[in-house]
């Protein structure tokens, strides 16, 4: 059960309201976000809502039998949109394209990135400057020194960042130099992060984990809701399974799974989903007709000389390519009524 109470209710009208559905039988936890107060209702006696539909203070009430409550679009219908600033959003209805190299590597691939993604229209820059690497002796980043610098570069060209957290200590260091902040496959289920996500206002996509199931990618996802952050961008990136042929096997059944069950936006990554650059296009573009409200790719001016991930890395001129064809395909999708 959620109950969404009005900005005005008071601490009387909302113990008497938390006190009255102790006694059927059901836990309150109230949650505050930037939207609004929720008190969310966790039980399994039977009862009719309308006992509590006449209380003060309540601005709806709704029965939610997922685990998952908060996320879920059982009582919120009306998708989610992910306001980035400067009229950059990722939201059902629209096409967000998120465009970078794998790894953060130096001033001057910075500066060429921007230059390409102003020339293709994209206003989301992704990269890494804290790198999870299975090696330890591969490049593992150039820290929030690197993140500082890409940042300022990207304000002057108003491009905005979406860049990887590896742990609660940087969150709080990266605040001031991110738009959003990337929970990677590996942290999916880092309990401890997703709390302290939480607790910033800034937007958090989490992508699935590496053999994350869809309900285990909504359950991370609803421990940022419930911590107060409403800022959320879910991401399929792929899945480990027993195939070899490819890095991973990217799901898009996930995208219009995902979308019925949930309110928040969806992003696929078919740079890791696939992780072979000849193909990425052809899976970005599957990603775009499922219903994906974004698509975020790797580029680089020279794919074979990136510091990490140069094989499933577009150049430039793949990448304008691709992005055109996103933005076709979108459109060709919004003739379609059923996508």
């Amino acid at each position: 059960m959620i109950i969404q109470t009005k900005s005005d209710i008071s601490e009387a009208q909302k113990d008497k309201l938390i006190g009255e559905i102790n006694r059927v039988g059901y836990k309150i936890t109230e949650v505050k976000t930037q939207k609004g107060t929720y008190l969310v209702g966790i039980g399994t006696a039977d009862f009719d809502i309308r006992r509590f539909g006449h209380f003060e203070g309540i601005e709806d009430i709704h029965i939610v039998s997922d685990d998952y409550k908060l996320v879920s679009k059982k009582w919120k219908v009306d998708p989610t949109a992910i306001d980035l600033g400067d009229g950059v959003f990722i939201k059902d209805g629209d096409m967000a394209i998120m465009a970078g190299p794998c790894s953060i590597e130096s001033e001057e691939q910075i500066r060429v990135v921007i230059d390409h993604l102003k020339a293709t229209g994209i206003k989301i820059m992704r990269g890494g400057v804290f790198k999870p690497r299975s090696s330890p002796y591969a490049f593992r980043g150039l820290g929030i020194d690197g993140l500082k610098l890409w940042y300022e570069l990207a304000r002057e060209a108003g491009i905005k960042i979406v860049t990887e957290v590896m742990q609660v200590s940087q969150i709080e260091e990266m605040y001031d130099y991110v738009d959003i902040y990337q929970v990677g496959a590996r942290n999916t289920q880092n309990f401890n992060l997703l709390d302290e996500l939480g607790r910033v206002d800034k937007a958090v996509m989490i992508k699935r984990g590496i053999s994350g199931t869809i309900e285990e990618l909504l359950q991370s996802a609803e421990y940022v809701f419930s911590g107060g952050n409403e800022k959320l961008v879910l991401c399929e990136r792929g899945i480990r399974t027993y195939e070899r042929a490819s890095r991973n096997t990217l799901d898009l059944n996930a995208v219009p799974i995902l979308k019925s069950k949930s309110h928040l936006p969806v992003v696929v990554d078919p740079s890791h989903g696939i992780g072979i650059r000849e193909f990425v296009p052809q899976m970005a573009l599957s990603a775009v007709m499922s219903g994906a409200d974004g698509i975020i790719y790797e580029t680089h001016q020279v794919p074979e000389k990136a510091y990490s991930d140069g094989q499933q890395t577009l150049n430039f001129a793949q990448s304008a390519l691709l992005a055109d064809q996103i933005r076709q395909t979108f459109a060709l999708r919004k003739t379609f009524p059923l996508l």
